[in-house]
């Protein structure tokens, strides 16, 4: 790392352990959204992390980016994803909006005064994205919206959500990415789902009834959002990947120092080999996912030929290990690792979620597949 990435490192690493960490038990247990933390977050700049400056963005690369989820996911997994999928967000506005979307929407989101949401996944349409059926019929100068999203992030707190609708033919081609002010006549959301984990942020169904926005609120091109989303997506493995590797390492960090502590037999658990063989195996897969991770985001900077795959690689491998290490540091604890007040348990429970969302594994393992034999890798 430079030493500009070190000092930003040691920012949100401050901010992660004196804002985040400290709540994250009581806010998973209570459902709380702490808006006015993310607001905190926001004053460091996180809500835009690789957002132009000239609307309040810190435009810092994506290898920046790991760096800091990785971070942020020390301090509460829960809260560092929802700030993830929120920067695909403003991205994807400061990407291929007008200077006018941008001028509008992006300080407020750069500052998180202003939060984005994502509309992608259908009740028909979670893996196969193309498969869509919420459309965006052109009248006048409009687009009039009219389908259902589900598992939406932030859904009923965010002040504008970037929906992927229909305008043409069948399959991806027919895919347009289109702004929707959430306070627009005909924008309705479901109630805030019950899930294993992420209770710190809402999730809810986002429901279009003859929704009417002006067509200026295209992004990029008509016909052109299933390739926003595809590459907004690329962005969003690695940042879910340095999430998952964020958590499992303060999991990891807690089994260690645990292991030194606790006494059995009148001896440290650390004196027992094969425990230690285990820590040992644990943090090489860390090491491991680590260095993939960050291959990957030094690919997506680079707009190298090999990006889609490496993403999905460090994606897949990330969030896998990630889960695993959460998992193994909860069983060397015990019986305390299944107590909430240690937070072990939360962490594992977040964490299982990454290995579904932007894009399942199994997905992953598919592009990666495909590309093995096209001969493209």
């Amino acid at each position: 790392m430079t030493d500009d990435q070190r000092d930003i490192v040691e920012a949100v690493r401050n901010f992660a352990r004196e804002a985040l960490a400290p709540h994250a038990v009581e806010w998973d247990q209570a459902k709380h959204f702490p808006i006015d933390v993310l607001q905190q977050a926001g004053e460091l700049g996180l809500g835009g992390v690789y957002v132009r400056e000239d609307v309040g963005g810190s435009a810092l690369s994506r290898f920046d980016a790991v760096l800091i989820f990785e971070e942020l996911a020390q301090g509460d997994t829960t809260i560092a994803a929802y700030i993830s999928i929120h920067n695909m967000v403003a991205w994807m506005i400061d990407s291929y909006g007008s200077d006018q979307i941008r001028q509008q929407w992006l300080p407020g989101l750069s500052s998180l005064e202003l939060r984005g949401s994502y509309c992608l996944t259908e009740a028909g349409a979670g893996s196969d994205a193309a498969a869509l059926r919420t459309t965006a019929v052109v009248d006048g100068d409009n687009f009039v919206l009219n389908g259902e999203k589900l598992f939406i992030s932030g859904a009923g707190s965010s002040a504008v959500y970037v929906v992927m609708a229909r305008t043409g033919g069948p399959g991806p081609k027919g895919i347009s990415a289109i702004l929707v002010p959430a306070d627009t006549p005909g924008v309705t959301f479901g109630a805030n789902e019950k899930k294993m984990g992420w209770n710190a942020q809402p999730t809810a169904a986002v429901s279009f009834d003859n929704v009417r926005v002006p067509r200026s609120n295209l992004l990029g091109e008509e016909g052109g959002g299933f390739t926003i989303a595809m590459k907004g997506l690329n962005g969003g493995r690695v940042n879910m990947a340095a999430c998952s590797l964020g958590g499992a390492q303060w999991a990891y960090d807690k089994a260690v120092a645990y292991m030194r502590e606790r006494q059995t037999f009148g001896h440290p658990l650390s004196d027992q080999q094969a425990l230690v063989f285990r820590l040992a195996d644990m943090r090489i897969q860390l090491e491991a996912a680590r260095g993939l991770l960050r291959r990957a985001a030094r690919a997506l900077d680079a707009g190298a030929p090999d990006t889609v795959e490496l993403c999905a690689m460090a994606k897949k491998f990330g969030t896998d290990v990630a889960f695993t290490v959460a998992n193994q540091a909860l069983q060397l604890h015990g019986g305390y690792g299944y107590l909430a007040e240690y937070g072990l348990e939360k962490v594992v429970r977040d964490l299982r979620v990454h290995q579904i969302l932007e894009g399942t594994n199994e997905i992953m393992s598919l592009i990666v597949g495909r590309s093995i034999i096209a001969g493209t890798i």
